[in-house]
This record gives C-alpha cells, sequence and structure tokens, in this order.
C-alpha cells in the first residue's frame, strides 16, 4: 500500500494502515494551509510533489502494539512527517538542490530565503500540533529536533580531529534519517498505550531501519537509471556530497581505480564525466561493500523485532526490512 510496496499478509491491518496514512496526509494538507496564498502555496509545494510516506507507515505500525484507533496516533504522525517535510526545504538551500521529487526545490522556483522561512514556518505548525499531544511528547520532539540540526550542522563542518570520513557520515545519517524514524516508531507506540518494553524495542528498530533505508538510498542514487531515491540519478556526485558507496570507492588503494578516484575528488558538473563515474561506480566493489552495509543495519532491525509480541504489524514490520534491502536490486 506504501510507496515502498510494503505487503500485508493480514487484509484488516492493511486496511487500518491504509486509513491512518490517508488520515495524516489529510491533516498534513491542512497542517500547510495559511491566511495568505502565498505561504499556503509554497507550504504545499513539496508536499504536492509526493512522497513515500515511510514515516507515517512506521507510526502505523507501530501503534499496532497498543490501541490504534487511540485519538493522538494520527497527529503524532503528522509531527513526525511534517518535521521531515520542513527539513526538506532547509536542506535542499544547504545543498542549493534544483529538484526535489522531481520537482523544482522551492529555493529553485522562488530563492533561498523565501525556502528558509516556509521551513520555518512549517516547523512553527509542527510546534503547534506537538503542544497538544503533553509535555512528554514536546521533550521527546525536542530531542529529536536537536539530533536533526546537529546532524546537519556536523554534515556541514565534515569529519573533525579523530574521525574517519566514512565513520563520520554514518553518525550524520543516523541523526539526520535515523533519529526521526525511531521518532515515529516511538510516537506510534507512545500515542497508541504499547507497553514501555514494546516502545523501547520500536524506537531501536526505527533507528537501524532509518539509517539502512537512508544507505540504501545512497546505493540507489547511483545504481538506478530512473531516480527512485526521489532526485536525478548521480545528483549526489554532481553536487560532491559523499555518500556510502563513493566513501568506500575513496577508501581504494588499487592503481586502476586512478580515474575513478580523480572524478570522485570534485563535483562532477561535466555530463559526461558524470556519467563516467556513475559508469565506475557501478561495477566497483564499493557497491557490493555499500550493500552488504545496509544489509548488516536491516539484519540489525530485523534481530530487535524478536522481542516483539507476535503479531501481523510484527509480520509487516519483517517485510519492511526485507522491502529496503530488495529496493537495492
Amino acid at each position: 500500500m506504501s510507496g515502498l510496496g510494503v505487503l500485508f499478509e493480514d487484509p484488516a491491518l492493511e486496511a487500518r494502515v491504509s486509513a491512518g496514512v490517508e488520515k495524516v496526509e489529510a491533516r498534513l494538507l491542512e497542517a500547510t494551509r495559511a491566511p495568505e496564498p502565498f505561504i499556503a502555496e509554497a507550504a504545499a509545494h513539496l508536499l504536492n510533489a509526493g512522497g513515500k510516506r515511510f514515516r507515517p507507515l512506521i507510526a502505523m505500525l507501530a501503534a499496532e502494539f497498543g490501541d490504534p484507533s487511540r485519538d493522538d496516533v494520527v497527529p503524532a504522525a503528522v509531527v513526525v512527517e511534517l518535521t521531515h517535510l520542513a527539513t526538506l526545504y532547509h536542506d535542499d538551500v544547504m545543498d542549493e538542490a534544483d529538484k526535489r521529487r522531481g520537482a523544482p526545490s522551492a529555493n529553485a522556483r522562488w530563492d533561498n530565503s523565501l525556502a528558509i522561512l516556509v521551513g520555518d514556518f512549517l516547523f512553527a505548525q509542527v510546534s503547534e500540533l506537538v503542544s497538544h499531544l503533553g509535555p512528554e511528547m514536546v521533550r521527546i520532539q525536542a530531542q529529536t529536533f536537536s539530533r536533526l540540526v546537529r546532524g546537519q550542522i556536523r554534515e556541514t563542518l565534515g569529519p573533525q580531529d579523530g574521525d574517519t570520513a566514512l565513520g563520520h557520515y554514518l553518525g550524520v545519517v543516523a541523526d539526520k534519517t535515523g533519529s526521526l524514524i525511531a521518532a515515529s516508531a516511538r510516537f506510534g507506540a507512545k500515542m497508541s498505550g504499547a507497553p514501555a518494553d514494546v516502545e523501547t524495542a520500536l524506537t531501536e528498530f526505527g533507528e537501524r531501519i532509518g539509517s539502512a533505508f537512508q544507505l540504501a538510498d545512497d546505493i540507489i542514487d547511483i545504481a538506478s537509471e530512473t531516480g527512485d531515491s526521489g532526485k536525478t540519478p548521480g545528483t549526489d556526485l554532481r553536487e560532491g556530497v559523499p555518500t556510502l558507496p563513493t566513501l568506500l570507492a575513496q577508501k581504494s588503494m588499487d592503481a586502476a581505480d586512478a580515474r575513478l578516484l580523480d572524478l570522485l575528488a570534485r563535483p562532477l558538473t561535466d555530463d559526461e564525466e558524470l556519467a563516467e563515474a556513475l559508469a565506475l561506480l557501478r561495477v566497483h566493489p564499493a557497491m557490493d561493500e555499500a550493500r552488504a552495509i545496509v544489509q548488516t543495519e536491516a539484519d540489525a532491525a530485523r534481530t530487535l523485532l524478536a522481542q516483539l509480541p507476535d503479531n501481523p504489524a510484527r509480520r509487516a514490520l519483517y517485510d519492511v526490512c526485507d522491502v529496503v534491502v530488495t529496493r537495492l536490486g
């Protein structure tokens, strides 16, 4: 039912989760409304461009370990997805991106200042929404947002003394992606009244599968011809943004990789050089090494699921782990 293609063996579960995600979508539209026509248009710009809605899916499945019909489950999922949406406006400014989800980015359509302000508006909407969920949720949201910002700062600064390039990158992925998907699982569990030990296991699961999800997108950005990650393939290479496969390739000491290493040392603004780098990377051992890292993260997430009660939602989460890996082809 989701953009990820997760399969449900239980029709009743699929119906509940689908209905929940649809309600989240409707509430997201409500949250982007504003009296000023321009703000409403710009705030809904990336929402209308679509997305996999991975975070609401995880929240809805986590809520199945308590009472998924509780009133605060959907608003909690909206908080997480709206936070993610707001970060995209800021990320595109930081990355100087031209496109997002196949559509012009907000900064490309308007300008950087307006894109930043629209992101700020959405963060303000998040604050109002989470305030209705109680002080504990406000605290968790603040902690999550702190990790998101710290991850962005660490990414901007680059590796510091004592950091390896790969270790630094994996830490950034955990902060920028893992933390928010962990919050999705935690919010769904907490708002449904799931037991504390179940909430803890689901939070840890979200962290691991969230990192695996982002690392898989890194691989798809190079391996795919179709832009399955929501970006034109090779976008990160064009912008000189380090990703899992490129960092692994850059560790090579093989003389045969001299040309690839030369290409990876700079942004690839030339179309021919970009195509050459993609071709070299697609057959490089670094791609299999990257796939193995994603598999390890997904396996760690699967292990955490063993702590949960055996129900259709747990089996659907197992399928989420499989889908994250099988997206790699």
